[in-house]
């Protein structure tokens, strides 16, 4: 069974946008997970804790995530029609 790579490429992106979103207004407002949000702020340039850097990493990290996936998913379809 072949993945489809657009679908699989949106849904990591969306769940990876999130969670980095969240984790980013868990800091702002709680000041828990900082030095996480410090590890993906390193990948993530102007992932802050602040609403404008929730939005950054949201973007940023589902670029990242749909492009991860989308060539994951790519070379699994290519893998799967060899026998």
């Amino acid at each position: 069974m072949k993945l489809d790579k657009v679908k699989f490429g949106l849904a990591a992106g969306i769940v990876w946008g999130l969670a980095v979103f969240f984790l980013t207004l868990i800091v702002k407002d709680f000041g828990i997970g900082i030095g996480m949000l410090i590890a993906v702020g390193s990948l993530y340039i102007g992932d802050v804790p602040t609403w404008a850097g929730a939005f950054i990493g949201l973007v940023l990290a589902f670029c990242d995530a749909f492009i991860g996936a989308f060539i994951f998913a790519w070379i699994y379809n290519a893998l799967v029609g060899k026998k």
